[in-house]
């Protein structure tokens, strides 16, 4: 019985391997070649120097392992495939199918700093944020002057990581009146994926423009009188002094009690 059982698990990965291998070859592959990294710690600034971006790979129940990618490579793949697209990663004349996972960026050049790559499996669903692309121009926003309000930027959906798509198309060219809007649940998109998030979340609307005078009005209102910050200024002026002097008293009292019980302790 065990021989019979191994021999079915090694069928199901050949089959496995084979519908990887075939799907491959159908959809547009995007690979990433990758090297293993040797390099850890602080170390690995020298490793950028060289135009070496440092990583790791992940998933599956597999041990993590550090890898290093050429920096031109991975900007471009990037470029390309973004975080919801998958790509294959090709590490020691093996080929992994799997998603950037985390990107990790300089926070005063924007460069990239390290990656985390992702394996998944071909018939395993997942789940990925995809970046909304909004397409064509509203004649609200044209015709009438409104102000074109993006609420919502990326979604989140749930499918099989080869149908994940890189970006989503949100057409708002029928948006031509004020207060018009396009909910999630109108936003078109492939029948092997499925949102996530909240259907009737506005994605986009068109908001009226707001006239001189309104802004006028809207800023006298939430500006505070003079009078009014003098009184704020003063209470406050008191309030510091109060505190001052508390502080100032509280040292002395507690001289006071320590004179007490030095007292005490002489008796």
């Amino acid at each position: 019985m065990p021989g019979f059982l191994n021999y079915i698990e090694c069928i199901s990965y050949l089959c496995y391997s084979v519908f990887i291998l075939i799907l491959g070859y159908i959809m547009q592959k995007l690979e990433l070649q990758v090297q293993p990294r040797t390099v850890t710690g602080r170390k690995v600034k020298t490793l950028r120097k060289e135009h070496l971006l440092p990583g790791v790979i992940y998933g599956l129940n597999s041990e993590p392992k550090n890898i290093q990618i050429q920096m031109k490579d991975f900007k471009k793949i990037y470029g390309e495939a973004g975080e919801s697209t998958m790509i294959y990663v090709l590490l020691d004349g093996e080929e992994y199918p799997a998603m950037i996972q985390d990107v990790t960026r300089n926070a005063v050049s924007d460069d990239f700093i390290h990656v985390d790559l992702y394996k998944v499996r071909l018939d395993k669903e997942i789940t990925a944020k995809v970046p909304l692309n909004f397409v064509g121009q509203p004649a609200a926003v044209k015709d009438l002057g409104g102000i074109l309000v993006k609420n919502i930027n990326e979604i989140e959906v749930q499918g099989f990581p080869q149908d994940i798509p890189r970006s989503i198309e949100v057409d708002i060219s029928g948006l031509n009146a004020f207060g018009s809007h396009i909910l999630l649940k109108d936003v078109k998109i492939s029948d092997k994926v499925k949102i996530k998030d909240n259907p009737d979340e506005i994605v986009v609307l068109i908001q009226e423009p707001i006239s001189e005078e309104a802004l006028k009005k809207e800023l006298e209102t939430t500006t505070a009188a003079p009078e009014e910050v003098e009184v704020i200024k003063k209470v406050k002026e008191e309030g510091e002094e109060g505190a001052e002097a508390e502080a100032d008293a509280k040292p002395q009292e507690d001289k006071k009690e320590a004179k007490k019980e030095t007292k005490k302790e002489a008796k």
